[in-house]
């Protein structure tokens, strides 16, 4: 039973890991799934298009996705068309287009992996390159190759051209190797620029490492208990309207927070050294449902789960 313990506490600490391997596997899923079902190269002049589409719409797809489910996002929009002032703070203008920069990384990193699978596949990009008609890359591409390549280039995914088979396969491998070089420079400079940002976030940490370590285990904890407060809550509102509506009586007094306090604490969280509230809701219990101050605040930039409270 201790070694169980011990497997579902290591577990439960590597839950961003284990997310991004089964989105990762998800991904080449789908990828592998799109290429043998969907994927049919049409080896005519609308090549280029094709692939293009299938390359980088479902990463357009997987993005739209991403900031759909972001809670951020909803966060940091809601009610911003009746009060502005919700997005653009007096003498925090900037801070919007920080937050949403967070928000954009964060739902980067689907597209990117679904880009990268489908350039280490290949597929998709063989096919768009070879319906290309420009003269400079026919010319890299063709490159001491017989002249059919230049004219029936676009028909090499089908195998279709009037050259031999040998030249039709060097000529896909190459293509195939193109592919998978950039998906592996894309995969190296994600990776450099993630590593890169996350050294930046806790160079600008305001905080040490264990008490950014409480934070975040203090933000999830929150998350968690706020959801099941909100259908405790609302299933005890309910059946008090229910049973007064079918008594036919005046229900009796519930408590519920005022529209200031849900305003104030729906708001995104900064964090001042001389106060050390660990969410807006934390700010809100301790100091009341008034507005942020407006003096300069230090905006924290929370790895992890503290992202999305």
């Amino acid at each position: 039973m201790d070694a169980f313990n011990g497997i579902l506490k290591f577990i439960l600490h590597q839950k961003t890991v284990i997310g991004y391997s089964f989105m990762a596997l998800l991904t080449l899923g789908s990828e592998r799934l799109f290429s043998l079902v969907a994927f049919k190269c049409p080896c005519s002049t609308e090549n280029v298009l094709y692939g293009l589409v299938f390359l980088f719409a479902p990463a357009w797809v997987l993005l739209i996705l991403g900031f759909f489910l972001n809670n951020r996002s909803w966060r940091l929009f809601t009610g911003c068309c009746v009060n502005p002032r919700k997005i653009f703070p007096r003498g925090h203008g900037g801070r919007f287009f920080y937050v949403l920069g967070q928000i954009t990384l964060s739902s980067l990193v689907a597209p990117m992996m679904w880009l990268s699978v489908a350039l280490l596949n290949g597929t998709f990009y063989e096919c768009a390159m070879s319906g290309t008609k420009s003269a400079r890359l026919l010319g890299l591409i063709c490159k001491d190759k017989p002249k059919e390549c230049w004219e029936e280039l676009h028909k090499v995914s089908c195998g279709k051209t009037s050259m031999t088979a040998t030249d039709s396969e060097e000529l896909k491998l190459s293509l195939q190797a193109q592919s998978q070089i950039l998906g592996w420079c894309l995969i190296c400079s994600a990776s450099f620029f993630s590593l890169l940002t996350t050294c930046y976030a806790r160079c600008r940490s305001k905080v040490s490492y264990l008490q950014l370590n409480f934070w975040k285990t203090y933000a999830q904890k929150e998350k968690e208990q706020l959801e099941n407060a909100f259908l405790d809550y609302a299933s005890k509102l309910s059946e008090r309207n229910l049973k007064s509506f079918f008594e036919n009586k005046r229900p009796e007094v519930f408590p519920m927070p005022t529209f200031a306090a849900w305003e104030a604490a729906s708001e995104l969280h900064s964090f001042h050294q001389s106060q050390q509230h660990y969410s807006t809701l934390h700010r809100v219990v301790e100091e009341g449902p008034e507005l942020s101050p407006e003096e300069d605040e230090t905006t924290m930039v929370l790895v992890g789960s503290a992202h999305s409270v």
